[in-house]
């Protein structure tokens, strides 16, 4: 059924849009990365376009449009995505959301899952902890927050342990420099040699959206625009619940 959807969406994106086949250049966080993956495929078998994508964190995904890499499409952060229309560097109004996630927390593979069902338990458990892994994107931003408003910063910030951008706060639980992590769920629940724990409770929890944005100045709108109707047809929304996310 899904399968016959998507021919026939990638029917109607051949003639409504798409006039020869065009190499689409994205730049992209991680936290959409494993549905991406399994849907462009899809799209390329379908459309004859060839996508090519980076994959990365939030800091250097900025640090390469600043210096000036060319792109397509960006798939970032709602916050972020926002940041580059106000700068003109997105098309005004090409913003199209995709999937949203909240914060989870993950511990190596056999270790014993701690307590996070309440957010006293979620305190304890982050004083108790020895060494903290958390990301560099919006999940980390968060958390600093959080600690902060749980009243333990002080006590946690000799354990924190900040992964590098574009690095999965996974590999510092796996490598045993992180005794517990945090990050996005979509990042962490599948992460091989670990064990997800769960979310956030729902007191303290903290959804991102992630979506995505036209570059003002490519000259492959059309073929862009068409990629994200394919990645937010309703056929779509089981490649992001399988991956912990919600579909926008």
């Amino acid at each position: 059924m899904i399968s016959r959807f998507f021919a026939a969406a990638a029917g109607a994106l051949l003639l409504s849009s798409i006039v020869s086949a065009a190499e689409i250049k994205v730049l992209s966080t991680q936290a959409t990365e494993e549905a991406y993956r399994e849907l462009v495929p899809q799209f390329e078998k379908a459309t004859g376009h060839k996508v090519t994508t980076v994959f990365t964190g939030t800091l250097d995904a900025n640090k390469r449009l600043a210096a000036g890499e060319t792109y397509d499409m960006l798939i970032m952060s709602s916050g972020s995505i926002d940041e580059h229309l106000k700068s003109g560097k997105l098309a005004a109004g090409s913003r199209v959301d995709l999937a949203k996630s909240g914060v989870g927390v993950a511990v190596r593979a056999g270790a014993q899952k701690p307590d996070i069902s309440t957010v006293e338990a979620l305190k304890k458990t982050l004083l108790n902890a020895k060494s903290i892994g958390y990301a560099t994107g919006p999940s980390g931003v968060y958390l600093i927050t959080l600690f902060d408003k749980l009243g333990i910063a002080d006590a946690v910030k000799p354990k924190l342990k900040q992964t590098p951008t574009g690095v999965f706060v996974g590999s510092f639980i796996v490598s045993g420099e992180a005794e517990i992590g945090f990050q996005q769920v979509s990042e962490l629940a599948h992460f091989k040699g670990i064990d997800y724990v769960g979310p956030l409770p729902a007191d303290v929890q903290r959804y991102t959206m992630f979506s995505s944005g036209i570059v003002a100045a490519t000259k492959e709108a059309e073929a862009a625009k068409a990629l994200v109707k394919f990645l937010t047809a309703p056929a779509a929304a089981p490649a992001y619940k399988t991956r912990s996310m919600d579909p926008a």
